[in-house]
């Protein structure tokens, strides 16, 4: 490690890191390998240029990543241990993964045997089914974006395309690479935003398995055909469960793509399912409440205060104190165990204590981070604030007639028929359970007569239960 004087100028910044060689150079700014002085473990450090970022418009982009790696702790999501703003640059602290991106292994390995391409799947669903719980999709998923730790761990990585979802909100921007992109987003539609995540989890897996990507040419328009057709060959070497998983995965049509729930139910991704996987993580507010005994003794015993690191702790403050607890936490749970897993659950159970409680803590520090407060666990919700504008039902920002088009096609895949009272208002009707209700269908899916419906039951006699409902898109103006 060099010393802090050959860390590029920033000896002040970073004076209790010992800032060592570039690890990588992206647009504006680098990676940098420092070893943290108090514990002695390496660290990441993102060297972010702010002129360059504002030239190139990409602060909102290093903003929303921070804020919403502050938020979460999951064993398979890289952890951000500190931001370091100065006038010049911004220092994101963030953990070190020894053996770099996914991609290389990939490119230096090819295939991989199953059961190592499940395990590393098996980590990648589980964070970034974390992410979806917290309100949050990726959106660029591929190998380049996951990061291997010592142990040959999955991390998640590079939330700048990233976006939080709220209910009711669809998200339209094209992002993320071409090649893992879910066909709905190279087409420019609307989406909510877990299902394109899906579809880029299912080319990784085809990766992972055959060392190559179902979906690939130099020629983009050619490529995005074969997207859009969803246009790609299994090869026969791989396993039963495998060929019916991928297929699931890469549907062209969001509504018929298998979930992250139907997934983990999957008989491949069960396989060899370790304990921790097994069950979601606890939410962030409960995991930051959540003490180790044994390294809250090593974080006193390096000189600081026990109620003053408690406090900091339960209530999310970054300070030394904090940024050193993280970092002996997580490179003691890697020594010992291949996860951040079974070990780390059971002692979850056994030798965490609360230290405090929401009675406790006093008010200014209860909620000065966001979430602290957060007994539901909503995450990012309180974090991005949201104009509270009374409404019913869905709102989104694209035209009418392309609103009205994807809900009329999702009411058509769950066999409801409507009657046309406007150019944007629709009287609905729904028989769950009785698909021989579309018998009643004219050419246009509008039921023809209300009275129709009482002569179709089902084989016992009984009649369907109608659920009628009216759907209208209009301009809301405050």
């Amino acid at each position: 490690m060099e010393g802090n004087t050959r860390g590029g100028g920033h000896s002040e910044a970073l004076k209790n890191y010992n800032v060592g060689r570039t690890l990588g150079i992206g647009t504006f700014g680098k990676v940098r390998i420092a070893e943290h002085k108090h514990t002695g473990h390496k660290v990441a450090i993102k060297i972010l240029n702010r002129r360059q970022m504002r030239t190139m418009e990409m602060e909102e982009k290093a903003k929303r990543e921070i804020k919403i790696l502050r938020l979460f702790i999951h064993p398979h999501i890289i952890r951000l241990y500190e931001v370091i703003y100065t006038p010049t640059d911004i220092f994101v602290v963030m953990e070190y993964c020894k053996y770099g991106e996914l991609f290389d292994c990939i490119v230096e390995k090819g295939r991989l045997q199953e059961d190592e391409a499940r395990r590393i799947f098996q980590q990648i669903i589980s964070g970034v089914e974390y992410c979806h719980r917290n309100m949050v999709a990726h959106r660029d998923l591929k190998p380049e974006n996951l990061l291997l730790d010592s142990k040959y761990n999955v991390k998640l990585a590079d939330f700048g395309l990233s976006n939080v979802m709220h209910d009711g909100h669809f998200l339209k921007t094209s992002c993320g690479s071409p090649n893992y992109a879910a066909p709905e987003v190279i087409s420019g539609k609307l989406y909510a935003g877990p299902e394109v995540d899906v579809w880029s989890c299912g080319v990784i897996l085809y990766a992972l398995l055959c060392g190559t990507l179902p979906f690939d040419d130099d020629n983009i328009p050619k490529l995005f055909k074969k997207i859009k057709g969803g246009i790609y060959i299994l090869p026969s070497h791989l396993s039963a469960l495998a060929r019916d998983l991928i297929p699931r995965m890469l549907v062209v049509d969001p509504m018929k793509r298998i979930t992250i729930r139907e997934i983990r139910e999957h008989p491949w991704f069960q396989n060899r399912l370790p304990r921790y996987l097994a069950v979601p993580p606890p939410d962030t507010a409960q995991q930051a409440k959540m003490i180790d005994e044994d390294t809250l003794k090593e974080i006193v015993n390096l000189g600081y205060d026990k109620d003053h690191v408690c406090e900091s702790l339960c209530n999310r403050l970054q300070n030394e104190a904090t940024v050193a607890y993280y970092l002996l936490l997580d490179n003691r749970f890697r020594a010992t165990s291949g996860y951040l897993g079974a070990d780390y659950l059971q002692s979850m159970g056994r030798s965490f204590n609360q230290f405090t409680s929401s009675e406790s803590a006093s008010p200014s520090t209860r909620q000065y981070l966001p979430a602290s407060n957060d007994s539901q666990g909503s995450g990012l919700r309180p974090y991005y604030p949201v104009e509270r504008k009374w409404a019913l039902g869905l709102q989104s920002r694209a035209q009418p007639r392309e609103i009205m088009i994807e809900v009329l096609k999702a009411l058509q895949e769950l066999n409801v028929c409507w009657k046309k009272n406007g150019h944007y208002n629709m009287k609905c009707r729904w028989c769950p359970g009785f698909p021989q209700v579309s018998d009643m269908l004219d050419a246009n899916h509008s039921f023809v007569d209300d009275s129709t419906i009482m002569d179709n039951g089902d084989a016992n006699g009984r009649l369907p239960a109608v659920i009628k409902f009216e759907i209208q898109v209009c301009n809301l103006t405050f």
